[in-house]
């Protein structure tokens, strides 16, 4: 999944560097699959492995201390830092042998990284670097992009499909869709009046949803035409701030946290090759009632009445915790993660036939010991009502073959305009021979001796 791909973690600074010290979680994020999260805090950042319910296992953590950016490639060595006390400098681990694979400087903070088994992108206030995964060689630098202090973007998973979305102004919502692979615009989107607030893709990087920053309606878009598909409305009564959004695997499924204390789970419905919905519903007979009567109304009117509602909500325990929130798969059944700012993950049941409200499943501690289980949260044994999903598992449908190692080494290059006089001055020290993140079956091999450092300089 689009890790909370998309949206910013839940209480990362805004200004890394000028902001309050850390208190409590700085950045949480799932991975591209939502088989792992990965929190930074004051004393450091942890990595969990989010395959079970009941247990939850921290697979690693370092003591880097203030970290405000945390990225994990899907189930790799590969980690990408970034932390308060250098935020200009984005640091490239394997963290199972406890090495940097490179670190690069920046000419102002970073303020997100995307990843995917194709590209690395570094997103700063008014500019976006593109590097190749697998070498680390900066391929493009986007310049004075609009201003764009949350460094909200999003990068499909999908290595064949691996298209970048951006702001394409900060006082309007439009978005930008770059194609990463061939580093070419592809298309600019007017999907909001007021600016972006959160972005992400599907996992095949076919559809795109957005949200403003009025957080009262969500759009989905298809990739790459850029035509309007879906439309949903949170809420009409006020605005919030829309802090992440995610598609299911199988992107049936679109979830969006806020400010508030409602999750909210619409669902993407099919429709078979006549153009009727394969399970018609009283809801879907209502909503072909509206839209045909909305043909006589105003646009303003008709507008209203074709967004549709959420198809299931869970109420958090608490409002006011920005948090990051997914949907995944766990152990063959259907769940919405949401990890909140004071340090805890939420498991709840989503049932996918009826919807409504979602069951807390779970709780979990990220750091410090875990609290009593509350009352009135189901055990796992008790789920075995809920229907399990047809389609395969993410992992079984998309995951690629592995690749051999990259055999050669990096030299001086052209990093496109980024640079003074459009040449980066890096100091590549690679030892003889490649070296994979783990071993053959792991993706992407990188090279890496002492480690590259590289400065980007503006131009």
């Amino acid at each position: 999944m689009e890790t909370g791909e998309g949206a910013d973690g839940p209480s990362g600074p805004g200004e890394p560097g000028a902001g309050p010290e850390l208190t409590g979680l700085g950045c949480a994020s799932f991975n591209q699959d939502s088989t792992s999260l990965a929190v930074g805090t004051k004393t450091g950042y942890k990595l969990f492995s989010v395959t079970s319910v009941d247990k939850l296992d921290c697979i690693y953590e370092s003591e880097t201390p203030d970290v405000y950016i945390v990225e994990r490639l899907f189930s790799s060595s590969l980690v990408v830092v970034v932390s308060l006390s250098i935020p200009r400098r984005m640091n490239v681990y394997h963290f199972k042998k406890g090495t940097e694979i490179c670190n690069y400087s920046y000419s102002n903070n970073i303020l997100s990284v995307r990843l995917n088994r194709q590209r690395l992108v570094v997103c700063l206030e008014e500019s976006v670097y593109i590097h190749n995964i697998k070498d680390m060689k900066l391929l493009k630098t986007l310049l004075n992009t609009p201003s764009n202090p949350s460094g909200l973007c999003a990068l499909s998973i999908n290595h064949s499909n691996s298209y970048l979305a951006y702001p394409g102004s900060s006082t309007i919502g439009e978005i930008i869709v770059y194609d990463a692979n061939n580093l070419s615009t592809v298309t600019m989107i007017p999907a909001h009046d007021s600016p972006l607030a959160a972005l992400t893709f599907n996992s095949s990087g076919t559809k795109l949803a957005s949200a403003s920053e009025r957080g009262t309606v969500i759009r989905v878009f298809s990739i790459p035409e850029g035509q309007r598909m879906f439309e949903f409305r949170r809420g009409m009564k006020r605005y919030v701030n829309i802090s992440s959004l995610s598609f299911s695997p199988d992107a049936q499924f679109l979830c969006a946290s806020s400010n508030t204390e409602t999750v909210h789970i619409f669902k993407l419905e099919q429709h078979g090759p006549s153009g009727e919905e394969e399970c018609p519903t009283w809801g879907s007979y209502v909503g072909k009632m509206f839209s045909a009567a909305s043909s006589y109304l105003p646009a303003q009117v008709s507008g209203v009445m074709s967004q549709e509602r959420a198809f299931a909500t869970v109420r958090l325990l608490v409002a006011g915790q920005r948090n990051v929130c997914t949907l995944a798969t766990i152990q063959k059944l259907p769940r919405l993660l949401v990890a909140s700012s004071d340090g805890q993950l939420f498991i709840y049941n989503v049932d996918p036939q009826d919807g409504g409200e979602c069951v807390l499943a779970q709780k979990h501690r990220l750091f410090g010991e875990d609290e009593d289980k509350e009352e009135g949260v189901e055990s796992e044994g008790s789920e075995v009502t809920v229907p399990v999903q047809a389609c395969p598992s993410y992992a079984a449908t998309v995951a690629i073959p592995a690749t051999g190692p990259v055999t050669t080494t990096l030299t001086g290059y052209s990093e496109d305009g980024g640079a003074k006089k459009g040449e980066v001055i890096p100091e590549h020290e690679f030892a003889a021979g490649p070296v994979c993140l783990d071993d053959e079956n792991e993706f992407p091999p990188v090279n890496k001796g002492k480690g590259c450092n590289s400065t980007l300089l503006p131009s």
